[in-house]
């Protein structure tokens, strides 16, 4: 068919969208990508959803649908240094303050074994009774010691909301990164 860029339909709206002086992306799409990395954030604090990549995938529809271009791809760019680093952080650093405070590994895994079954025993709120439970028991088996086990247990958890800071920190920094950049490229 001519006119067609590659076959999309919705990037050919885009362009045509373009031609006639109006921009790419509508008011209306641009308010259900805030909306959609608005739940993202949500899906952080209440681990149902994995937060940070839906903020960076509705960020990677935004710079398609807006019709790319490098100052757009920057910014999307930039929002996948935010998820690398915030994932990252994520992980690692809860791993080492948890490590410190005397939870091996094992007694980890086993935490977050126990936190996937409560998810599905008691749906949300059962991840998090799950894991601590998990950890707590884990630790009273191998420390053989109530206050040992509740001060280890007290440390992951403290260590895992450290690392849910650090990803909401991540996913705030990349839906600003985006409301800068869709506010400042949008015509």
């Amino acid at each position: 068919m001519p006119g067609r860029v590659g076959g999309c339909r919705y990037c050919d709206r885009n362009v045509r969208r373009e031609r006639e002086g109006e921009p790419a992306i509508t008011t209306g799409e641009l308010f259900v990508v805030g909306l959609v990395m608005a739940v993202g954030l949500v899906g952080i604090v209440v681990p149902v959803l994995p937060g940070t990549l839906l903020i960076w995938a509705a960020g990677a529809w935004w710079a398609v649908a807006d019709g790319g271009g490098a100052a757009r791809w920057t910014v999307f760019a930039l929002m996948g240094v935010l998820l690398a680093v915030g994932m990252a952080a994520k992980y690692v650093l809860p791993a080492r303050a948890s490590g410190k405070g005397g939870a091996p590994t094992s007694t980890l895994l086993v935490g977050a074994v126990c936190a996937i079954i409560g998810f599905f025993v008691i749906p949300v709120i059962g991840l998090l009774i799950g894991g601590a439970g998990g950890i707590y028991l884990a630790e009273l088996v191998r420390l053989r010691d109530l206050r040992a086990a509740g001060r280890t247990t007290w440390a992951a958890i403290v260590a895992f909301g450290v690392g849910m800071l650090i990803e909401l920190g991540a996913g705030v920094a990349m839906a600003l990164v985006w409301l800068a950049g869709a506010l400042t490229l949008s015509r």
